[in-house]
């Protein structure tokens, strides 16, 4: 009797233990099989655990690629939830029908193959419901379309499908999301692969990534998948671009030649097969949302061999600030060399709090600008948000280390580029595209996205003319603040600097 009541508080408490025991998942060659979790969904319930030890609530956004098993995870989280606890709805959205009816059989199945210790009576089922009488419990599913969809309900646990494939997406947020209480043991979990810039999804992955919302970010790579590999032939050489991929994500021969494979597959009709890979199969969370906008000065695998890189500081120490204005944020980073390193930023309250202290002492300063503790040779300060900290460093005496920058002023070379943003942007991606020297830059997804975020065009003497600022927010739906920050630190030629030497003390005769 111990025995059994112990085993029931185990599958009530470990949903890794309940899935293995008490789920079948239907597979492609061997039918109805134990659900054990993949390295995917494994790494999805590890976040969504932690967080909910932390905060005693679930908010996840979950960006991956296709066919991983997240919705798989998501469908037997709610049997679980919901089997277990008494007066409790779930709710399933997603982009289209034939989704909708998918995600129920999934469930349904799930129930039909629930052992009886732990499976409850039902009083309704149909293809979009399951109601548990004796628990008062049970969830619904709905298709993202119709507006006011699942609106009139109180729902404890949400799970959105494909979110950016939904039509109406802002609506559903309104209104579907609200269903929800804020309260503790809530989850609410939205996946899908990219589909665009700025929409709805995007969006929320930038507020999720950056730390601006409730919810955390969670990416799953296209490689976790086992089955995401094939046999090579004999005649398989790595191309020069494949190697470097292969480095950079320690994939093997199987996986890269399934990757070619399937890059041939979707460039039929003449689509671009690897922009198109991206998106459906990232590699990161960068490269999910920048291969469906346009090109950009810097390529993300650059970006990506860069992070991975371990180079020592060496030469001039160079900081570039990036100052908050209009509600973006204020960023801050360090170069040295071949290496950036030491990437800050500030949002919201925080900016208010930090512009307070440009006023103030020199302590308080130096919380934005490192310069006493360690005086760098230069620092660039972007002129459109900054001039009053550069007023502020020189009359603390900083003068001879710190500069004001105007982005739209005249370049150094202005046969090459229009204007200085533009030439700071084309060094910092001459300095990533040296053949010679490795560069190495912090491993930040949002780093990556910022520096991604930089589309151009060439004017009719083929300079370089890098798209305004307010045109990549409006394209990308975020500021590339972080992007600007480093590539001030290539707003001019910098020396390292002599320190003064003391005096020599004079001797004295005996």
């Amino acid at each position: 009797m111990v025995a059994e009541i112990e085993l029931r508080q185990r599958l009530k408490d470990d949903f890794v233990f309940f899935a293995r025991n008490c789920l079948k998942i239907k597979t492609k060659t061997q039918g109805n099989q134990p659900f054990i979790l993949n390295r995917a969904q494994l790494y999805v319930h590890e976040r969504i655990e932690k967080q909910k030890r932390e905060t005693g609530k679930v908010r996840v956004v979950v960006l991956k690629g296709r066919q991983q098993g997240v919705s798989t995870y998501a469908e037997g989280r709610l049997i679980w939830l919901t089997i277990h606890r008494k007066s409790v709805s779930a709710y399933i959205l997603t982009h289209e029908d034939d989704a909708t009816q998918n995600l129920f059989s999934m469930s349904k199945r799930y129930y039909d193959n629930l052992p009886d210790q732990v499976k409850p009576s039902i009083s309704a089922s149909n293809a979009k419901e399951l109601k548990f009488d004796l628990l008062d419990s049970g969830f619904k599913v709905g298709t993202a379309g119709n507006k006011t969809v699942g609106r009139s309900m109180t729902n404890q646990y949400f799970h959105g499908s494909e979110v950016g494939f939904w039509p109406n997406a802002a609506e559903h947020a309104k209104g579907m999301l609200q269903t929800l209480p804020d309260g503790e043991g809530t989850e609410v979990i939205q996946e899908s692969t990219g589909n665009g810039l700025n929409n709805y999804f995007h969006q929320q992955w930038k507020l999720a990534e950056s730390g601006e919302s409730d919810y955390i970010a969670i990416f799953v790579p296209w490689f976790w998948q086992d089955e995401y590999r094939k046999e090579v032939p004999e005649d398989f050489a790595l191309s020069d671009s494949e190697e470097i991929l292969a480095s950079q994500y320690e994939l093997d021969d199987e996986q890269i030649f399934w990757m070619r494979q399937k890059i041939a597959q979707l460039s039929a009709d003449g689509t671009n097969g690897l922009k198109s890979f991206r998106q459906e199969y990232p590699c990161n969370a960068a490269e999910a949302f920048q291969s469906t906008g346009g090109d950009g000065l810097i390529a993300p695998d650059m970006v990506m061999k860069a992070r991975k890189n371990k180079e020592k500081i060496s030469g001039p120490l160079i900081v570039g600030v990036d100052p908050s204005r209009g509600g973006d944020r204020f960023s801050l980073i360090k170069r040295c060399g071949r290496k950036a390193y030491d990437k800050k930023s500030w949002k919201g309250s925080q900016v208010d709090k930090l512009g307070k202290a440009v006023s103030k002492c020199k302590t308080e300063l130096d919380t934005i600008c490192p310069i006493a503790k360690k005086k760098p040779d230069m620092m660039f300060i972007d002129a459109g948000g900054g001039v009053e900290i550069v007023d502020r460093l020189e009359e603390l005496g900083y003068g001879d280390r710190v500069k004001a920058i105007y982005f739209g002023s005249s370049p150094l070379n202005d046969t090459k580029y229009i204007n200085k943003r533009g030439e700071m942007w084309g060094e910092l991606n001459l300095w990533l595209n040296d053949e010679n020297l490795n560069v190495d830059l912090p491993d930040d997804d949002e780093l990556q996205a910022d520096l991604c975020a930089s589309p151009y065009h060439r004017d009719s003497h083929d300079r370089i003319v890098l798209e305004k600022k307010e045109y990549i927010k409006k394209l990308f739906g975020f500021s590339p603040d972080d992007g600007d920050a480093l590539a001030l630190t290539f707003a001019e030629p910098i020396a390292k600097k002599q320190e003064k030497l003391p005096a020599p003390r004079k001797r004295h005769r005996a």
